[in-house]
């Protein structure tokens, strides 16, 4: 399919058929593929051809943008790891005091009733409407998406992005990460230790335990003189 799309005179071809958060396709349709396979087969065929891939759908975490990046993408499509930032689409909620993004699938009722003004009596809903609480600026999730990418492009000796994927090999396992602390509250909040001023607050209670012992003694020696 890529290749004939390639030769019809398609630049770029977007991949990605259910991988999305808000997508339920491979439920209602029972059509899919998994998403590095697809980019890895279809990056294959494309660039042979001079067109470019998308990688549309599947990202979670900036990792997976790595991934897709090595399994030879030319462009990754965002959805859910940018959904409920000020600058992302959807109207506000307020529920119980909480603020909350609205979120939907292009294939879902909700897409359809808003811009087609109907779900044709022929098809399905395949797409998710949710609530995302709100994130805040979209900078923080940007920058750290970006430095994820640097980071991978380090690890695997990777000069520029382009180079990422002949420089990266992917192998199948059963644990990706260790998840022994997955429950606990990460602190990223906490101020970095300075070792300064414990050592100016150690040094200050040292003087003023000094200082309480000589007033003591002192006060210990005139009581024994008047007796």
């Amino acid at each position: 399919m890529v290749e004939e799309l390639a030769l019809s005179g398609a630049d770029m071809i977007k991949v990605g058929i259910g991988p999305g958060s808000v997508c339920t396709t491979r439920k209602k349709a029972g059509v899919g593929y998994p998403q590095l396979s697809a980019v890895i087969e279809c990056s294959d065929a494309a660039h042979g051809l001079g067109a470019h891939i998308i990688s549309d759908g599947g990202c979670t975490v900036p990792g997976d943008l790595s991934k897709a990046f090595g399994g030879g993408a030319d462009f990754v499509m965002l959805g859910g790891m940018l959904a409920g930032h000020d600058e992302s689409g959807g109207e506000s909620v307020e529920v119980n005091g909480k603020k909350y993004k609205e979120f939907y699938g292009m294939s879902s009722a909700t897409a359809m009733k808003r811009h087609s003004g109907q779900v044709n009596n022929y098809r399905a809903s395949e797409g998710k409407h949710v609530l995302v609480p709100c994130k805040g600026p979209v900078k923080n999730t940007v920058l750290d998406i970006l430095g994820g990418i640097r980071s991978a492009c380090t690890y695997v000796g990777a000069a520029t992005l382009k180079d990422l994927s002949k420089r990266t090999t992917f192998i199948r396992v059963t644990m990706q990460t260790n998840e022994i602390f997955a429950n606990q509250t990460e602190l990223i909040d906490m101020k970095p230790y300075d070792a300064s001023k414990a050592a100016a607050t150690t040094t200050t209670s040292a003087v003023s335990t000094a200082a309480t012992t000589t007033a003591t003694s002192s006060s210990s020696s005139e009581e024994h003189k008047s007796k």
